[in-house]
């Protein structure tokens, strides 16, 4: 009876030992499932990131795409309704009529342009040939600091074509003039018509 007693016990100890080891290996699978699972989670996470930077790119380059076209569109229009004309980036323009200087950089500005900077000579040669050679106000100015001339765009000189005992108008003269013979510096309240330039992308039809 000992003898057959003991058998089951080691039987039943045996069969506890197997049912732990199948427990274990069902445990096994069930944690790499878990991690097999948490891991395809993970990816679908990064996916998804990417999709989303996918797309709000997408929405990014389209929105720059129309507002391209928009101002194309527009650059166009002012081209064919003002006689301008393009040259290296930008699109230059004259007004029609006479205008104090600040009046005209207000006409530029009104229009997304600015006064003419001229930073080289052949920029002059365009500006001059541009204006017919008759004069024109130029985006300079000491206006602020005697003597100091500056651009519009607040940048200094690098290039310029003073004509002889230029400037010499001192604090009555602070705004300067394009001649064919070179600049003058003028009471910023006399009157002569200006060229516009407007910055832009190269226009693709």
């Amino acid at each position: 009876m000992i003898t057959n007693l003991t058998e089951e016990k080691d039987q039943q100890l045996s069969k506890i030992t197997n049912q732990t080891e199948e427990r274990d290996q069902q445990l096994s699978k069930i944690t790499n499932f878990t991690e097999e699972k948490d891991q395809q989670l993970s990816k679908m996470t990064i996916q998804t990131e990417e999709r989303d930077q996918l797309l709000n790119k997408n929405i990014t380059l389209t929105n720059e795409r129309d507002q391209f076209n928009q101002e194309r569109n527009e650059l166009w229009k002012m081209l064919n309704e003002m006689d301008g004309c393009i040259y290296q980036s930008g699109f230059y323009y004259m007004s029609s009529e006479e205008k104090s200087w600040t009046e005209c950089r207000r006409y530029c500005r009104e229009r997304g342009a600015d006064l003419i900077i001229i930073n080289n000579k052949e920029k002059q040669d365009f500006v001059m040939k541009m204006s017919g050679k008759t004069g024109v106000w130029l985006g300079l100015t000491d206006s602020d600091v005697e003597d100091r001339w500056t651009w519009v765009d607040d940048s200094t000189l690098t290039y310029t074509s003073w004509m002889r005992s230029e400037p010499n108008g001192k604090v009555k003269e602070n705004c300067a003039v394009l001649f064919s013979s070179g600049w003058c510096d003028y009471p910023c309240n006399r009157a002569f018509k200006c060229i516009c330039v407007r910055n832009i992308e190269k226009i693709s039809n």
